[in-house]
């Protein structure tokens, strides 16, 4: 490191910054979501939707921990290679209908290496607070089972080129048939103007918006 190296000369002025996240911002929407009515039995079943590479599996495992350890449900473990979206099925008779009774759901996770669903079985617990997060997770059939949708506002082409780096060129030719998937299923059955809250991930923490479902 050059410790004699002549200071940059100063920036020219920009936009001014966004405000940073404040602290309890999560802990505030964990508030506010434990506070509503159950959605599904005794569950506030939350959706944390939005496009691939978007980073709702991120704000989704921070979002259980701020609830003090909510269970988080993956849809990738309900998805298949031949059924990307095609999974509302498995989602009402292992997920739904038992939690709506009271129950606690049990479900086989898919495994995308061997191409099969596993042989043991997961435990879901009928929490106050179920977090479901995933491409398509605010879908038509599952709204009215939500006591909140949540969407990660980051345009396509973004998650995606996130999303691809992400997971990088070995599955280039999965991401090909996905892009084509997840632009069919939006198109016929959007999330984002069902959401009450839009998320924004800034450099730190989460920006909180009023969603089209909420706006005035």
């Amino acid at each position: 490191m050059d410790l004699y190296r002549p200071a940059a000369p100063p920036a020219p002025p920009g936009p001014p910054a966004a405000a940073p996240e404040p602290p309890d911002q999560l802990a505030a929407l964990a508030a506010r979501l434990r506070a509503l009515p159950p959605s599904c039995g005794p569950v506030r079943l939350v959706a944390v939707d939005g496009h691939a590479g978007s980073g709702k599996t991120t704000f989704a495992g921070r979002l259980a921990a701020a609830l003090g350890g909510a269970p988080v449900l993956h849809t990738d473990d309900l998805a298949t290679h031949d059924e990307l979206f095609a999974w509302t099925g498995r989602l009402r008779a292992q997920i739904l209908d038992p939690l709506a009774r009271g129950a606690a759901a049990h479900y086989a996770p898919y495994d995308w290496v061997e191409r099969r669903f596993t042989a043991a079985s997961r435990r879901l617990d009928p929490a106050p607070v179920v977090l479901v997060e995933g491409v398509g997770s605010g879908r038509r059939a599952l709204r009215p089972h939500l006591a909140r949708l949540l969407w990660m506002e980051l345009p396509e082409a973004e998650s995606w080129r996130r999303g691809q780096l992400r997971d990088g060129p070995e599955m280039s030719t999965f991401w090909d048939g996905w892009l084509l998937a997840e632009r069919a299923h939006f198109a016929a059955d959007p999330s984002r103007p069902h959401a009450e809250i839009l998320v924004m991930q800034r450099n730190e923490g989460y920006e909180l918006l009023t969603g089209p479902a909420e706006a005035p």
